[in-house]
């Protein structure tokens, strides 16, 4: 599926009924063929050396994530310290991509990760709702900027996209992504509430246009979260988006990826249809929590033949 630029550019020139029509003229998702695809590549194989590697492609993919009203200062430095060392016995296993935390304690996870490599994301624009003003999503936004945030995980308005408002959700994205700065934008669609599968290529496309860096299929909050259908028609909507536009777009599935299988069945779907551009942790995450002591179990197996038990790593 190949849009011409000239379509990209005139459906955002700012009616609703231009972004309908631009949106709605995309081609419809094969429901029936995303899922029996997205269940034929989950069979996939891997074994020995290359399940090694990809289990050490997942940990550097994962934004080790917290997002709870319980958190404190204290948690977010335990969870960085683990970021930055996943195994304290063995030195060979990868950092992660990123630590994900609220707004509010992203100056802890900066002093706690500085120098280390880690990135420090930052949930914001009111999330995991998106129902808040405008101006409250970009002072959230431009707090977590000020505080070191180097990434923004935004949340589009789902009520205002399903009630056909496509100017809302794209202006926003676009303000967001100007106040971002130099930070990367993840929008979040929370695939979940979407209902159809057109629906999440048609906001997968808004939002590449409106200036996302990464598509992130859900808050985690909300299921169904990422399905390998919904995250394959995303995966198709980057690849086809880059062929459109030159621009490349990475992908973040969140919500429900909780062992070893989970992740390398993601990275099977991305080599297979996105292709190996995307095996990258700059263009492709894994948000999780749970997921992290799964591969570092599967990891220990894989090294010495045994399994070291789920207590012998951090509860995240």
């Amino acid at each position: 599926m190949l849009v011409p630029d000239t379509a990209l550019a005139s459906a955002t020139t700012a009616s609703n009924t231009s972004l309908r029509a631009y949106l709605h003229g995309l081609p419809g998702v094969d429901e029936v063929g995303a899922r029996a695809r997205a269940a034929d590549l989950s069979t996939r194989s891997i074994k020995t050396t290359a399940k090694a590697e990809a289990i050490d492609l997942a940990i550097r993919m994962v934004d080790l994530t917290t997002l709870e009203g319980a958190d404190t200062a204290g948690k977010v430095r335990a969870l960085a310290g683990k970021a930055k060392h996943p195994d304290p016995a063995d030195p060979s296993v990868p950092r992660v991509a990123a630590v994900c935390v609220y707004s509010d304690l992203v100056a802890v996870a900066v002093e706690a990760l500085a120098g280390s490599g880690v990135g420090v994301a930052s949930v914001a624009t009111a999330f995991p709702s998106g129902r808040a003003p405008l101006e409250a999503k970009l002072i959230d936004t431009r707090r977590a900027v000020a505080d070191g945030a180097g990434e923004i995980d935004m949340v589009i308005d789902r009520g205002a996209f399903l009630s056909g408002d496509y100017v809302k959700v794209h202006d926003e994205i676009v303000a967001v992504k100007e106040a971002c700065g130099s930070a990367h934008l993840k929008v979040i669609l929370e695939t979940g509430e979407l209902v159809t599968y057109d629906n999440v290529r048609r906001a997968s496309w808004l939002a590449m246009h409106a200036g996302a860096d990464f598509i992130k299929t859900s808050t985690g909050k909300v299921a169904p979260a990422a399905t390998l259908p919904v995250t394959l028609i995303m995966l198709e909507a980057v690849r086809d988006f880059r062929a459109a536009t030159g621009r490349q777009i990475g992908v973040k599935p969140a919500g429900g990826i909780r062992t070893t299988k989970d992740a390398i069945k993601n990275l099977v779907l991305v080599n297979e249809t996105a292709g190996s551009d995307w095996l990258d942790p700059a263009w492709f995450r894994l948000g999780a929590s749970s997921l992290l002591n799964d591969l570092l179990m599967q990891r220990t197996k894989l090294t010495t033949g045994t399994y070291s038990g789920p207590d012998y790593y951090t509860l995240d």
